[in-house]
């Protein structure tokens, strides 16, 4: 985890083929919050970017790197005080180039966070 004590999973779970759902908890008490932003706090776009690289990498049991992020639409704010559970739902798929595809999307409630689509190089 890149960033100590950002977040705790509580479930990560296979769901069907290549698909994947994982319900974390965001500490709202970690110290990123203070700095973004001082008593309005959001997640920032790169830590839920950070996040999703890091279930990836459990899933595949391999470190990776991103190659290239072809869709990225950050569509509502996270607070982690008003809504610090958030559900990801994966499509991980591996190429015969050892390419590891992913859609992604990120959510808490019924509201949509984070729609993502990337590619990730095995390292």
């Amino acid at each position: 985890m890149l960033l100590k004590d950002f977040y705790t999973i509580n479930t990560l779970e296979n769901t069907a083929d290549s698909k994947y759902k994982a319900q974390i908890t965001i500490n709202e008490k970690h110290e990123v919050f203070q700095g973004h932003f001082p008593g309005n706090p959001i997640m920032p776009g790169v830590c839920m970017m950070q996040i999703i690289k890091e279930l990836t990498e459990q899933i595949t049991a391999c470190s990776l790197f991103m190659e290239s992020l072809s869709n990225v639409k950050f569509m509502a704010l996270i607070n982690p005080f008003v809504n610090p559970e958030l559900f990801l739902e994966l499509d991980v798929t591996t190429t015969e180039d050892n390419l590891v595809k992913i859609k992604n999307v990120s959510y808490f409630g019924e509201t949509v966070a984070l729609k993502l689509s990337c590619v990730y190089r095995k390292i």
